[in-house]
């Protein structure tokens, strides 16, 4: 097998620490999400038992629980199918994702100290830094953890569950489209207004920049899937 499973591996931390189901669910969402398993593409149940060097049942266990997420579409007697990019789910699940990020802006705005907003104002410096050099996958994972930390300082671990529901989908769907939208300089204006916002304290203002952001990202994503449809 030649997919890189094994640089997936050594990214997450502490992973001999987990069961083996547990391991083997971690690496397979990590590179499906990642796209070095790509949408549309399907693998041998033998080819992962192989690589990963596990037994089937593992193996079988992690196959089951991507599937619940919608990751994966098991074919009986084979092994699985990566489950393509579908402009029509992304729109549905979209529609979730603006609502949480406008919540966890909002309950950000009123939790962030002075440390916490400084350390959004440098992750802005470093994006800026990776379009200068025009590396947009170094960008696109400085973005998620842009959204990731506010979503963290928004201390509502519902709200983060929920969110991590559907977070694979529309990671998935930015990386793959990356390369054919425009460079996301509006985008880093974008959170530099919902960082003003929140030294402002404005809670409602962060709320809407923020929603108003992610509609109009999701627009361009989902304009190139269908063009691409």
């Amino acid at each position: 097998m030649e997919y890189p499973l094994h640089k997936i591996k050594e990214t997450i931390s502490h992973i001999e620490d987990y069961k083996l189901p547990q391991q083997a669910y971690l690496i397979l969402k990590s590179a499906i999400r990642e796209l070095i398993l790509s949408p549309g593409s399907m693998f041998l149940e033998r080819e992962i038992t192989a690589f990963l060097e596990m037994s089937r049942t593992p193996v079988r266990e992690a196959f089951v629980r991507l599937e619940t997420e919608g990751l994966i579409r098991l074919v009986p007697r084979k092994g699985f199918v990566v489950e393509p990019i579908r402009p029509e789910d992304l729109q549905e699940i979209y529609s979730v994702i603006v609502a949480l990020d406008g919540i966890a802006a909002e309950a950000a705005t009123e939790h962030a100290t002075y440390k916490d907003i400084q350390k959004l104002q440098h992750m802005i410096d470093e994006q800026l830094e990776a379009l200068d050099h025009e590396d947009l996958e170094r960008w696109s994972k400085l973005d998620d953890l842009f959204h990731r930390r506010i979503l963290k300082l928004a201390s509502n671990q519902r709200l983060s569950n929920t969110y991590e529901t559907f977070d694979d989908q529309c990671h998935r769907a930015r990386l793959y489209t990356i390369h054919q939208r425009p460079l996301p300089t509006q985008s880093i204006q974008e959170h530099k207004a919902i960082v003003a916002c929140m030294i402002a304290n404005n809670e409602q203002a962060a709320k809407y920049v923020m929603q108003e952001h992610r509609n109009r990202s999701h627009i361009e994503i989902l304009n190139v899937l269908r063009k691409e449809k």
